[in-house]
């Protein structure tokens, strides 16, 4: 069905025409006699075409466009105007509308315009959809997970990202907190700013001070010239405080005083710099009791967790240990390289005190490591292999479960590779094998994301 059409003129017989003509074209025509109509119209149901005369008593059409415009920029908007009132068109056409048709007008030069506009909004569209897709894809690039924890955490950071709020980022290390604190900036209408990081506890507390807040020439022995801290790099764009529970105490008050107040003075300066810095900080300490403990000030807390965020350790998001090696693979370059589903299982087993830190350096020295492109258990390290025996393996089973349980999605998906792997990726063959229709198999590649490697594209 071809898209509706809002078709506002005061002219009854031209009206009639239009929308006969267009009717007749396979469109859905709505028609009003005034623009004060038109808008009522448009209000109850926006369609994506609307044709406006420009001379109409009352409402005229300038001010129909204006205000259709501004209610829906994406509506294109063709206007009418009379033989040697170009300029009218012009002036139109400078407020939104996409074109205009001088009276007389034959039906097919009417269907033309028409048939343009359309195309020309649904190309609008698609390419609003692709960008969409595309920042969407790109903001969260390097934070992989599709667990029920790591949904969560997307969705946090989906919602506060454009907003001026205090995020604190907890969790142990090697979760990645800085990649959260990237995307949130990234996400944020503070993109095109500046992201500054600090590390809290890689500067000595002697400098600490001139880190974050710069200092002036002679301020101190070696200061030799005016110095701009952290906050000032990030004017306009984010501060990203890494281990923030490790900031000394005698800093605290600074920090909270610039994050109230939303002003610095630089070591040594007698003048104060007001900024517009967004403050993102995250930890792997409990700072609640780091609080209770005197060690952390109450009120900082409070200002820097006005939403907090945890990530998970990853022994509590196995499902995602798969699609981790996954893109590990991709990323050094070696997306040949598989593992099966022994090695796999002790891999989705293993605890990771490192978190994913300590599984991408594991996935980057088996493959550089490797003797051949799929990684079975002999090449896993000993501290992995022994967790074999928990395992608890059963003779004539398929498959052998571990005693905790196992997510069936896993399970699912890791059997799905397999098949597809012993098939060579062909896709009739591991259906079968699998004893499924073909258009099932399918849509579990789709749901899992799995992609022969590219080394087998055409």
């Amino acid at each position: 069905m071809k898209p509706s059409i809002l078709i506002i003129d005061d002219d009854t017989s031209l009206r009639r025409v239009m929308e006969y003509n267009l009717q007749e074209a396979g469109y859905q025509v709505t028609a009003a006699a005034s623009g004060e109509e038109g808008l009522r119209l448009f209000a109850e149901a926006p369609p994506p075409l609307l044709i406006t005369d420009m001379k109409m008593p009352g409402m005229d059409g300038m001010q129909v466009l204006k205000a259709v415009k501004n209610r829906s920029p994406e509506t294109v908007v063709i206007v009418i105007t009379a033989f040697g009132t170009v300029d009218v068109a012009v002036e139109a056409m400078k407020a939104g509308a996409y074109d205009y048709i001088t009276k007389p007008f034959n039906r097919d030069e009417l269907r033309l315009t028409v048939e343009k506009a359309l195309q020309f909004s649904g190309l609008k569209l698609e390419n609003k959809r692709l960008k969409s897709e595309l920042t969407d894809r790109s903001d969260f690039r390097s934070i992989i997970g599709s667990s029920p924890q790591m949904g969560k955490v997307f969705d946090i950071v989906r919602k506060v990202a454009d907003t001026e709020a205090s995020v604190l980022i907890t969790g142990e290390s090697g979760t990645g907190k800085e990649l959260v604190a990237r995307s949130i900036h990234s996400l944020s209408s503070r993109r095109n700013g500046a992201f500054v990081a600090i590390n809290c506890t890689a500067i000595p507390y002697d400098l600490l001070e001139s880190e974050l807040f710069g200092h002036v020439k002679g301020a101190f022995t070696g200061a030799i010239k005016d110095k701009n801290g952290k906050f000032q790099l990030a004017d306009g764009g984010t501060l990203f405080l890494d281990e923030i529970g490790e900031l000394p105490l005698e800093m605290q008050p600074k920090l909270l005083r610039a994050l109230q107040e939303k002003v610095i003075a630089p070591v040594g300066g007698t003048k104060e710099l007001r900024l517009d810095v967004r403050v993102v900080a995250a930890t792997n300490l409990d700072v609640e009791k780091a609080v209770t403990d005197g060690r952390f000030r109450e009120d900082l807390y409070y200002r820097l967790a006005v939403i907090p965020i945890h990530l998970p350790p990853l022994r509590e998001r196995r499902d995602d240990i798969p699609i981790l090696l996954r893109h590990f693979c991709i990323k050094h370059g070696a997306e040949q390289v598989t593992f099966d589903k022994q090695s796999l299982a002790l891999l989705c087993r293993y605890d990771w005190p490192g978190n994913v830190r300590e599984l991408e350096n594991l996935a980057e020295r088996l493959i550089i490591m490797r003797g051949a492109d799929t990684i079975g258990i002999d090449d896993l390290p000993e501290k992995i292999q022994t967790t074999t025996t928990a395992l608890g393996v059963v003779s004539g089973r398929v498959i052998n479960l571990p005693d905790e349980g196992y997510s069936l999605e896993q399970l699912e998906q890791e059997v799905v590779v397999e098949a597809l792997e012993r098939n060579h990726w062909n896709q009739s063959a591991a259906a079968k094998f699998l004893r499924i229709p073909r258009h099932t198999l399918i849509y579990r590649m789709e749901k899992y994301g799995i992609a022969p490697p590219s080394t087998m594209r055409s």
